[in-house]
């Protein structure tokens, strides 16, 4: 009987997938083959070669990803954490938030969560721990830890890598100052939120990342930042500024002056709802 040929499409394979039919010694000839290729195809199914990890994302941005990428069920990846024996800092207490460093890694077959986020970590401790980073943490009078985590809220709330060492200056002069962080981006942790909707009772939450209340750094950092962020962290540029907002993108305002941020706040509320200041 004779068969209509199939469109090609329906039985195009990965390459992988052509490898495994010249390995089984499978005909790739005639209509025949049509539904074993499909079937073939389906089985097949290339999962991605490579996992990227973007500037800024949380821990469980990063285990959700991974569970996507390994084809695991949710949650997989967040409980493996318990035997993963991450080489963290004592001060992380376990918390791998902040050294799970943002790049792209290749996904060998049969890899685990555990040597993902192991590979993760090893990667951030060879870039915080090497003679810049650790010096320049020494030299603002910190430990690598607390500079990540300086560099997690400047990831969270440069607008641009251009501002990031004015966003650093801000985070050091209000430290030194005995001046509270308040900053909105510590508050979207602690609610576990991305969108820079900051209103009164947010500020007023009981959480020890709710920087409008609690002296000092969070405990932790608030997101896994990249090297640009790092390097503003260690040496913020030179300045007095105390506040800053985004009164348009492209347009972040730094001052030392609260009247004139005040100015500056006014602006941005003009065109945008009080609430959703992206302000320092």
């Amino acid at each position: 009987m004779h068969m209509n040929t199939p469109p090609r499409s329906t039985i195009r394979l990965t390459r992988r997938g052509r490898l495994a039919l010249i390995a089984t010694g499978a005909v790739v000839a005639g209509t025949a083959v049509a539904v074993p290729l499909l079937t073939l195809r389906s089985d097949l199914e290339e999962k991605p070669a490579t996992l990227v990890i973007p500037e800024g994302w949380r821990a469980g941005q990063v285990y959700e990803a991974v569970d996507k990428a390994l084809g695991l069920p949710a949650g997989t990846t967040r409980k493996s954490l318990a035997k993963a024996n991450l080489k963290l800092p004592n001060d992380a207490e376990g918390n791998p938030e902040g050294y799970l460093f943002p790049a792209t890694y290749s996904l060998q077959e049969k890899v685990t969560p555990e040597q993902l986020l192991s590979l993760m970590v090893d990667t951030a401790n060879k870039k915080f721990n090497g003679a810049p980073i650790a010096a320049g943490a020494q030299r603002n009078a910190m430990n690598v830890y607390q500079a990540v985590t300086i560099a997690s809220i400047v990831q969270a709330e440069a607008a641009t890598k251009a501002d990031m060492g004015k966003v650093a200056r801000v985070v050091f002069n209000r430290l030194e100052r005995g001046m509270p962080l308040q900053m909105d981006s510590t508050i979207n942790y602690a609610l576990g939120r991305s969108t820079l909707k900051t209103t009164g009772a947010d500020t007023r939450i009981n959480s020890p990342y709710n920087s409008y209340q609690r002296m000092g750094l969070p405990p932790t950092p608030i997101d896994n930042p990249g090297e640009d962020a790092m390097r503003a962290a260690i040496s913020p540029a030179p300045g007095n500024w105390l506040y800053f907002v985004t009164v348009k993108p492209g347009d972040t305002r730094f001052t030392a002056d609260f009247a004139e941020h005040r100015r500056n706040v006014a602006e941005f509320n003009r065109d945008h709802p009080p609430s959703s200041a992206a302000a320092g």
